[in-house]
C-alpha cells in the first residue's frame, strides 16, 4: 500500500493534513529527514507562515535537495498554501527569497487596494470558486467539475511565468490569481484541502491516486 510522507519542517498543522489523509486510509509518514524525502512513495509539504522563514526551515534541514531528488522521480508531490508558494522561484514576503524552483515564478503580496482605489480585506480569508484552466488525464482535477469551492487563508499570491503552469485560478475581489500550478508531477494549491470538507477531501483522493 502506498503512503504518504509529509514534510515536517517546524511551520506547518501537520495534524489536519494527517488527519484528512488517515480519513480517506492511507498511511501517513510525517518526517524532517532529507533521506527519507527523498525516497518517499507520494509527498506533501504543507505550510502556514512567510516564504522567508519557510524556505530557511527548509534550507536548515536539507530539505530542498530532497525535494527535488523526489520529483526527479516522477511520483507525485503536492505544496499546501505556503508550500505551494514556495514552490516557485522567488517569494516577496519579508525579503526576496529564493524558492524552490520547481515552476519558475514569484510569489507577491495580494493588493491592498482594488482596481477603483476601495481597499481590500486582506488576508483573504473563506470559500472561494476555484475553476480550472485546463483538464488533464492524470489530474487532481480530474474528478471535478468546474467551478468548485475550496478554503482559503493567505496574504501572498503565486504568479508562474508561464499560463501553461496554471492549473487553476480563483477571484479576490475584481483580480484573478492562480489557485493551483503544476508542472509534471508537481502539484500545488493555494488553499486548504485539509480543510475544505468532502471536496478538499476529493482532492487529496485524486492526488493519492495519481
Amino acid at each position: 500500500m502506498k503512503k504518504v510522507t509529509i514534510i515536517d519542517y517546524g511551520m506547518s498543522n501537520l495534524l489536519s493534513i494527517s488527519r484528512a489523509i488517515e480519513k480517506l486510509g492511507t498511511e501517513v509518514i510525517v518526517t524532517a529527514d532529507a533521506d527519507e524525502i527523498a525516497i518517499a512513495d507520494q509527498l506533501i509539504l504543507p505550510g502556514v507562515g512567510s516564504f522567508y522563514e519557510g524556505m530557511g526551515e527548509l534550507v536548515k534541514r536539507n530539505i530542498p535537495e530532497a525535494i527535488h531528488k523526489f520529483i526527479s522521480t516522477g511520483k507525485p508531490f503536492l505544496g499546501i498554501c505556503l508550500g505551494m508558494q514556495m514552490m516557485l522561484g522567488e517569494g516577496t514576503e519579508v525579503n526576496q527569497t529564493k524558492g524552490l524552483d520547481i515552476i519558475p515564478g514569484k510569489v507577491l503580496p495580494l493588493p491592498e487596494k482594488n482596481k477603483e482605489g476601495i481597499p481590500n480585506k486582506i488576508p483573504h480569508i473563506g470559500w472561494s470558486s476555484v475553476n480550472y484552466n485546463s483538464q488533464k488525464s492524470s489530474s487532481i482535477l480530474e474528478n471535478f467539475k468546474n467551478s468548485f469551492y475550496m478554503y482559503f487563508v493567505h496574504s501572498y499570491y503565486a504568479l508562474p511565468d508561464l499560463s501553461i503552469h496554471s492549473a487553476a485560478v480563483t477571484d479576490f475581489n475584481d483580480m484573478t490569481f492562480t489557485c493551483i500550478i503544476n508542472k509534471d508531477n508537481a502539484w500545488g494549491t493555494q488553499f486548504h484541502p485539509e480543510k475544505s470538507g468532502e471536496q478538499g477531501l476529493e482532492l487529496l483522493k485524486s492526488f493519492i491516486n495519481l
